[in-house]
């Protein structure tokens, strides 16, 4: 399951490490707002696919989009010969019974390596293991629509543990308070690059549209304008 933030792309990561043959990705364009599948910058995943040599799936779905996993999880085993999967769940149980049932349906062995992990041992492993991201959406008190497209290093990610003791949000954003992209990563052949607008709906909720991107010499995000939607 990859949804191109940094979760899956660890999980992902983890998979390789362990010697798994990781043939496709399976990816939801979900409606946005969506509990289960993530949003913001979703389309940018086939770009993604193609820096790691990856094969994707892709399939829209609204609602909870079950149904519509189910059935491209089904034709990716049928294709591919796919008898895991892989998700990037950290701490929800919504997430992780939903997808252990269907996994369980289909016949498929799931793993959820960071299921539990300390989320600060954790954001600070992502940085160590040179998974770059940037944040595409916020979606609570304590981060502003400021950090939108920001790439998250060292000294940012200080600046989000601080905030995140002092306003009370997850810490690695399980709870949605945030939404990333990765970059650039271990599996990666080209970094990636991102022009985009910001779209800012209230002062605790904004997210980065991509209007353009593409393969890059150092990953980037580059704002060409901030509107606000009422």
């Amino acid at each position: 399951m990859y949804s191109g933030g940094k979760d899956s792309t660890m999980a992902l990561h983890w998979a390789v490490l362990q010697g798994m043959d990781a043939p496709v990705l399976i990816t939801i364009y979900p409606e946005r707002g969506s509990e289960l599948f993530h949003y913001p910058c979703i389309e940018l995943t086939k770009f993604q696919a193609e820096s790691m040599g990856l094969e994707i799936m892709v399939s829209e779905a609204r609602g909870d989009g079950l149904s519509v996993l189910r059935k491209l999880i089904k034709n990716a085993s049928k294709e591919y010969g796919v008898s895991a999967l892989v998700i990037g769940v950290l701490e929800s149980d919504y997430q992780r019974m939903r997808m252990a049932q269907l996994a369980v349906e289909l016949g498929l062995k799931v793993y959820t390596p960071l299921w539990r992990r300390n989320p600060v041992v954790y954001m600070e492993e992502l940085l160590e293991l040179g998974i770059e991201y940037a944040i595409s959406s916020i979606s609570t008190m304590g981060l502003s629509p400021k950090y939108v497209g920001r790439i998250v290093d060292e000294c940012l990610l200080k600046e989000i543990l601080t905030l995140s003791k002092r306003h009370g949000f997850h810490p690695s954003f399980e709870g949605g308070e945030a939404e990333t992209i990765v970059l650039e990563a271990p599996l990666f052949k080209s970094p990636i690059s991102i022009h985009g607008i910001i779209r800012i709906y209230s002062d605790l909720e904004a997210e980065l549209v991509p209007i353009e991107a593409g393969f890059s010499s150092k990953p980037e995000v580059v704002i060409k304008e901030t509107v606000r939607v009422s």
